[in-house]
């Protein structure tokens, strides 16, 4: 009896103990509680693949270049800051018209041989050859839908290179407006669902009304660029010659050299759009085509003179307030080419030369496997040996590009364009 009155005490002393373990375990519960409301919240920790990202777009890609400027198509500010670097660093840009997605790809392919950035431009013509020349194109329908399909085929692949792809227009004459009114509907769209234009920029060549109603009317075009990041690119005075419809071969000679005031003009109705881009085709002799030597009389002082005016005009530091563009330049001497990119040129356009290098590729694939090419047996290894792989239209047009690319190297090396990346 006595060890069961002992046992009873010690059950009821240990339930007394535990009671109060529980009492002051609440009590402290309610303390951290309380304290816990006041505190600040922890700070979580950044999602990894955030942190990556965010990583990502401030480290440079090319040791060259702003950190801006990635592999890609490039748009908005970090364009900007590609053609400041090109100007800044004194090289020009080849800017090449295209026709397919052979010679967009020589293109691209070259400027990764070459180290540098390159602009792949779309003509209206081209754009429409890209669609089907058997599309009915009265409302331009077969030109945007064409450029936008080309547009897209660069998106896919231009990162794939390593290289800065920019992606513009040629010429657009007021006629054609709805050609381009097309193709900003569709970067208003991309824009809508990816954060950037589809178009990198667009050139409007309203050259032939006058100095007030085309900077007027790329006033109001840059209104509607700048909103997603597009750059425009202006004509002032005629380029000579013929190009893909515009023909300019029997323009008064006096049109081919632009005035420093006109440039002037230009330049400060265009400042005046907010977050606006642009850059100037200014005439000073040069015309589309190639021509014998001497029949050209390229004059790029004028580009020196339009830049000393801009620059007392405005009270600027920078003795190349303009950037400029040369148009018409296959052909053109080394030397006048790189004394142009002295006078602030950030892009030279290219088309002539590389339509006969692409061609002249597909002329020694032919002329080299002429034999191979008459019949599809028969061949001077055997007259019952198939030749599939020499007719394969892969093998002529992969000739085309390779010259091309070829020819395009040539063309960045005479623009200073080569190893300008790291």
């Amino acid at each position: 009896l006595q060890t069961a009155s002992n046992t009873a005490t010690t059950i009821v002393s240990l339930s007394k103990s535990l009671s109060n373990i529980n009492m002051k375990l609440a009590i402290v519960a309610a303390t951290l509680g309380s304290a816990a409301a006041f505190a600040p919240a922890a700070t979580p920790m950044r999602n990894s693949a955030l942190n990556m990202s965010t990583e990502t777009t401030t480290e440079k890609a090319f040791a060259k270049l702003p950190a801006s400027v990635k592999p890609g198509v490039v748009t908005g500010d970090a364009l900007v800051d590609l053609l400041d670097a090109a100007k800044d660093q004194g090289y020009a840009i080849p800017g090449v018209n295209i026709v397919g997605t052979n010679s967009i790809n020589a293109c691209m392919e070259a400027a990764a041989k070459y180290g540098g950035p390159i602009m792949v431009t779309f003509s209206k013509g081209g754009g429409q050859f890209i669609a089907g020349k058997s599309l009915a194109n009265d409302a331009d329908e077969a030109s945007i839908a064409g450029s936008v399909a080309g547009a897209k085929h660069v998106h896919e692949v231009a990162k794939l290179y390593g290289v800065p792809v920019v992606l513009h227009t040629d010429h657009c004459q007021k006629a054609w407006l709805p050609w381009i009114d097309g193709l900003v509907a569709a970067s208003e769209t991309h824009f809508e669902q990816t954060g950037t234009p589809l178009f990198s920029s667009h050139m409007l060549d309203l050259s032939e009304e006058s100095l007030e109603e085309n900077i007027g009317i790329c006033k109001d075009y840059l209104e509607r660029f700048a909103k997603m990041g597009i750059l425009l690119e202006f004509e002032l005075g005629v380029t000579g010659g013929e190009e893909d419809g515009v023909d300019n071969t029997d323009v008064d000679s006096s049109r081919l050299y632009t005035q420093p005031e006109e440039v002037f003009y230009a330049y400060e109705q265009l400042s005046q759009v907010e977050g606006g881009a642009f850059t100037c085709a200014a005439s000073f002799g040069n015309v589309h085509g190639v021509y014998a030597p001497g029949n050209v009389d390229l004059q790029p002082l004028i580009l020196y003179n339009s830049q000393k005016y801009i620059q007392e005009k405005i009270g600027s530091e920078d003795d190349k307030p303009m950037k400029f563009v040369f148009h018409g330049g296959s052909g053109s001497s080394v030397e006048d080419i790189q004394y142009a990119i002295g006078a602030g040129v950030i892009k030279m356009n290219i088309d002539t030369d590389t339509q006969w290098a692409f061609w002249d590729g597909v002329r020694a694939y032919e002329a080299k496997y002429h034999d191979y090419l008459q019949g599809q047996i028969g061949n001077p290894e055997a007259d019952d040996k198939p030749n599939k792989k020499y007719y394969d239209p892969r093998m002529s047009l992969r000739a085309g590009e390779e010259a091309m690319a070829a020819r395009l190297i040539k063309a960045a090396e005479d623009l200073k364009c080569v190893n300008v990346l790291n």
